[in-house]
């Protein structure tokens, strides 16, 4: 299961052929993911798989097409995490890292820690090898650098200046869109993982770092529950630690998992005004995907190999469900 980004836009934001250009990316990263699997392969490889396909995109808040920052820069986060140990890793605030995932598991499994930050971690990197590395030009893209020019109100940047999300898109995409990627998976031994990465916010000052890197926020598994990966608001959901709290729902309280992540998205979150969603499965290879803005990308393919593609509430299908 992958999602590409939550936000408030309708399908009628994007021509036919920008809806067919994000699916052929997302069926793309399911693919990825679903060989892995299909080959006997574990989670933790399924959810790197896809999650590299979405960073080497452009169309995403994510590697190749994270947002800009204040100052004009890239600084990325990511994070993986194997629910049958419970190990996880993360990196935040790397600059040279073209697939932010790969740095992220090398984190989990190489060293004695869970995050690593900025130049910390992109040394831990070259030290441990593996690890591609890229000038900060490779994640430029014209629609990101418009989206800057329009949050620091700038001529040529077009409306809605002051916005500090990911807000541009080729023809002007709606102000609250969440660009962030994320993967979760369940093989055929039973375990789970998830994983998730992003550019952050446009805009973003300080070395802002947001919910995706951080485990029970954005990103969190656990065989006995859940995986979940989120996007949206990220202040919101480091507050209300909402990928933990589904998954602690499923466990400690027996609630289904669509309830579990309905209660914390639509209930919890939605009060405090928390924009944003989730992917979630279970160890039963039940899913969700709820989500309180007007889109989310997502999609998901099962045992049979068939990709399902969703971006809106207008186009929402039926959800597996497990054994």
């Amino acid at each position: 299961v992958i999602h590409t980004g939550a936000g408030n836009f309708s399908l009628a934001d994007y021509t036919a052929g920008e809806v067919a250009e994000r699916h052929r990316a997302m069926e793309e990263a399911l693919r990825a993911g679903h060989r892995v699997l299909a080959d006997g392969g574990d989670a933790l490889d399924a959810v790197q798989a896809a999650i590299n396909v979405l960073e080497d995109s452009p169309l995403f808040n994510a590697g190749r097409g994270a947002v800009f920052t204040h100052e004009g820069t890239h600084e990325l986060d990511a994070a993986i995490m194997d629910g049958r140990t419970r190990n996880a890793g993360a990196v935040a605030g790397v600059k040279h890292v073209r697939n932010p995932i790969d740095l992220a598991r090398l984190v989990m499994e190489r060293s004695p820690h869970v995050m690593l930050a900025g130049e910390g971690a992109e040394a831990f990197a070259k030290e441990q090898g593996g690890i591609t590395f890229v000038d900060q030009d490779y994640f430029y893209t014209e629609r990101r650098w418009r989206s800057l020019q329009r949050a620091l109100g700038r001529p040529g940047g077009g409306e809605q200046a002051g916005a500090s999300y990911d807000d541009g898109g080729a023809r002007g995409e709606p102000a609250w869109k969440f660009g962030t990627v994320g993967a979760v998976a369940l093989d055929r031994h039973g375990n789970l993982a998830a994983g998730t990465s992003t550019g952050g916010m446009t805009n973003k000052r300080f070395g802002r770092i947001g919910d995706a890197p951080i485990i029970g926020a954005g990103t969190f598994a656990d065989n006995q529950s859940c995986a979940v990966s989120a996007t949206g608001h990220g202040e919101f959901f480091i507050r209300w630690t909402v990928a933990a709290d589904i998954c602690a729902r499923v466990r400690y309280q027996g609630a289904t998992l669509s309830d579990a992540a309905d209660a914390v998205i639509n209930g919890v979150l939605r009060e405090v005004g928390g924009d944003g969603g989730v992917i979630a499965m279970d160890r039963h290879g039940n899913v969700a995907m709820p989500f309180n803005t007007t889109g989310m990308g997502r999609g998901y393919m099962g045992p049979d190999g068939v990709a399902v593609l969703m971006l809106t509430h207008e186009d929402a299908r039926p959800l597996p469900t497990g054994r």
